[in-house]
């Protein structure tokens, strides 16, 4: 089992919608995973806005891929360094530390993740 930021099992992000890099709702990451799904993330209008803007709509729902779209209040496992480039603009969401997986401390150290916990 994979481990969270703070070296303990990780813990489920969201299985309503189900996200996740493997759609089983923790925020794994493994061969194939070119983008590191590994930030458990509240999505928050601001930053639903600005991934927008950067060319990744995770508002409008898409069927075909059985994505129902995210509203604020939403939990997704976001890529790294899309929270790494949201953190620089200003607009980086709340992240659950609990199921944030500890790949994320190859970018990013954890005292500036637990400035953004949620809980």
């Amino acid at each position: 089992m994979a481990n969270n930021v703070f070296g303990q099992a990780l813990t489920p992000c969201c299985f309503k919608p189900v996200t996740g890099y493997f759609r089983d709702g923790y925020c794994r990451t493994g061969k194939g995973d070119t983008g590191t799904h590994t930030v458990c993330a509240i999505m928050s209008e601001a930053f639903l806005e600005f991934s927008q803007s950067v060319g990744n709509d995770l508002s409008t729902p898409r069927p075909e891929f059985d994505f129902p779209g995210l509203k604020p209040g939403d939990q997704w496992c976001l890529c790294l360094t899309r929270w790494i480039q949201a953190y620089h603009a200003g607009v980086a969401p709340k992240v659950v530390l609990e199921a944030t997986h500890e790949k994320s401390l190859d970018l990013i150290d954890l005292q500036e993740l637990i400035k953004f916990a949620a809980r």
